[in-house]
């Protein structure tokens, strides 16, 4: 088989949702995949926006503000207005590119897209004790970088500037298909997506689901769903979950 069409007869379902998923599928159809895209959430304003109006009003007296999520960026950005002149880092690349977009430089973007990585990156670009820090993230998210962030000195604010809810009928449609057998692989990429796709799914879907995972958090969140990933990438992005994904099945074509 012509491995640049590799995935040719395959059916890949990707959960992400819609405004980060067009890369992935593109990745994906290049290949030769029948993709079906199927967000296992969506992306909805905070409960109030309170918390972020007050914060904008204080915003110069911050020295870094940190990305994890493109989500963050746009969301964070359209309610702001513009981005403050202030330092910025990023969890990964496509985050990076966000915040670019938006006529500023990331600073710092570790070289794994996880929250332990970027701690480290900003504690080797800069002395943490002493900085303020302000993370936009999602209303349920990791504590793992304000905590790190704190017990190396350094003042955060976390402020929540969206929420991932489960996308109920995308997912029935999803889980149909894995049901019946007809999907070879379903993609991860978060522990959101993870969560929403396996609420109130039974051991059958479970054991019947080839789980392709971003990356060890989203592994994490999979093993807590008892589903063993098949596919992890190396690289936390959508290119390198599609070169997973390629070296997976170019393996089974032999």
């Amino acid at each position: 088989m012509n491995d640049e069409k590799i995935l040719a007869g395959r059916r890949v379902v990707v959960t992400r949702p819609a405004r980060q998923a067009a890369s992935l599928v593109a990745r994906l159809e290049a290949l030769g995949a029948e993709v079906v895209h199927a967000p296992a959430i969506r992306i909805e304003p905070p409960e109030s926006w309170a918390p972020l109006d007050e914060v904008l009003a204080r915003i110069d007296g911050y020295d870094w503000i940190v990305f994890t999520s493109v989500n963050g960026v746009e969301v964070f950005c359209e309610r702001a207005g513009t981005m403050p002149a202030l330092r910025y880092a990023a969890i990964g690349p496509a985050t990076a590119e966000a915040i670019a977009e938006r006529g500023v430089r990331a600073e710092v973007i570790p070289e794994r897209s996880v929250a332990e990585a970027l701690f480290e990156a900003l504690s080797e670009h800069t002395n943490v004790k002493g900085e303020t820090f302000l993370l936009p993230l999602a209303a349920i998210a990791r504590e793992t970088l304000p905590n790190l962030l704190r017990a190396a000195g350094a003042t955060v604010d976390v402020v929540a500037v969206y929420r991932t809810l489960p996308a109920t009928k995308e997912i029935a449609r999803a889980v149909k298909l894995v049901r019946e057998g007809s999907v070879d692989a379903v993609t991860f990429t978060s522990g959101s997506t993870v969560r929403a796709f396996f609420d109130g799914a039974d051991e059958a879907v479970r054991a019947q689901t080839v789980s392709a995972s971003i990356g060890p958090i989203t592994s994490a969140a999979l093993r807590a769903e008892r589903v063993e990933p098949t596919i992890e990438a190396e690289h936390y992005t959508n290119e390198g979950l599609v070169d997973a994904i390629r070296g997976h099945f170019s393996k089974l074509a032999g």
